[in-house]
């Protein structure tokens, strides 16, 4: 008995030392496994102004970090909105290999740069993650006598040139590309009014400061609940898939495409992450499993439905060739518009999507 009393003892010990060995080199593996880590703040750069579509993304994405301890650093928003988004992409060029900034990305990466002559680009920053593909939706106030698309297309093809005015963010980017595409749908000139921002934008509707605008749906889709603005149809291909009610008994799936009405106009903005540039792989594999982990939050996901968006994702090889191909677009996109609405319509060149091939 003591024989086996004494091997059972020593079977014990040996045990209780082989599991402290064993979790001694797991917690080793774990700790390799992390690998690099910010050691401070990491800061979110918006190359836009406060309360858009990038800057309420920007702000949720620093609340789930910090709700859900994504990252062992807190996230800090800063909005750098000037020159329509320049300041902002440049601010993150000159920060080579510090890997505590990051930017959300719209499309104003390809045409901020292209309109202001400013020598920064995509390739000029470390892409992380394409998070999703925001909308863009026709909006008139609740109290505008255009009740649809084809209203609209018509009041702007009657009304005096220039008479009607459309708000949108910034100059020479997204909405006012829509906005030239639009002249050229109705064979008019629409009055484009610049602001600092989409919820600037979508203020100023409400107020009747302007006729129209392109918002996307995350920025109005208060107004739009409480009555005070009406979405008129979506420039995409095809209708929204969202089908919970938003305003009353409409949802954004009762949004009938622009194409629909006759204004053939199709765009989509990016939604984004990417560092500074010079970042190492271990940098850029931290920041993208950390984005992967936030995508599959419920939280995440209930804003990516309020907001209408495509939630497209795309990383690595596969997101580069997409940049390569929108950025090829929209240099043919700004060179066509010239921001002047042709005399005879332009057919505009097809907006990329996730599933074209690679090139």
């Amino acid at each position: 008995m003591n024989r086996v009393a004494g091997w059972l003892g020593w079977f014990a010990v040996c045990r209780g030392g082989l599991v402290a060995v064993v979790a001694a080199a797991g917690l080793l593996g774990s700790a390799q496994a992390q690998g690099w880590q910010p050691t401070q703040p990491v800061e979110l750069v918006v190359p836009a102004g406060t309360g858009g579509g990038a800057d309420q993304m920007a702000r949720l994405i620093q609340k789930l970090v910090a709700d859900h301890r994504l990252m062992p650093q807190p996230v800090q928003v800063s909005n750098k909105a000037g020159n329509s988004g320049v300041e902002g992409l440049l601010y993150m060029k000159a920060a080579q290999g510090d890997p505590h900034k990051l930017v959300i990305t719209l499309s104003n990466l390809f045409t901020a740069p292209l309109a202001a002559g400013a020598d920064v680009g995509w390739r000029d920053l470390t892409p992380v993650q394409l998070l999703a593909q925001d909308q863009f939706v026709l909006w008139v106030h609740a109290q505008a006598p255009q009740r649809n698309a084809a209203e609209m297309l018509a009041a702007l093809r009657s009304a005096p040139p220039g008479s009607l005015k459309l708000g949108g963010t910034g100059s020479r980017q997204e909405d006012q590309l829509i906005s030239v595409l639009l002249e050229t749908a109705a064979a008019t000139r629409i009055a484009y009014v610049p602001l600092k921002g989409g919820g600037d934008v979508a203020k100023a509707l409400a107020a009747r400061e302007v006729d129209l605008t392109v918002n996307n749906p995350i920025e109005a889709e208060a107004l739009w609940r409480q009555g005070v603005l009406r979405p008129l149809c979506v420039f995409d291909g095809k209708p929204l898939a969202q089908r919970v009610p938003v305003a009353g008994t409409q949802s954004w799936a009762d949004l009938p495409t622009c194409m629909s009405a006759g204004m053939p106009v199709q765009y989509l903005m990016m939604r984004g992450i990417f560092a500074a540039p010079g970042l190492t792989p271990a940098q850029r594999a931290y920041y993208d499993g950390v984005l992967d982990r936030l995508r599959a939050l419920p939280e995440w996901q209930a804003f990516m439905a309020r907001g209408a968006f495509s939630a497209t994702v795309m990383k690595g090889a596969e997101f580069e060739a997409w940049l390569d191909r929108t950025e090829r677009f929209h240099r043919v996109l700004m060179r066509e518009a010239r921001f002047k609405a042709p005399a005879v319509p332009v057919a505009a060149p097809a907006m990329p999507t996730a599933s074209a091939p690679k090139k």
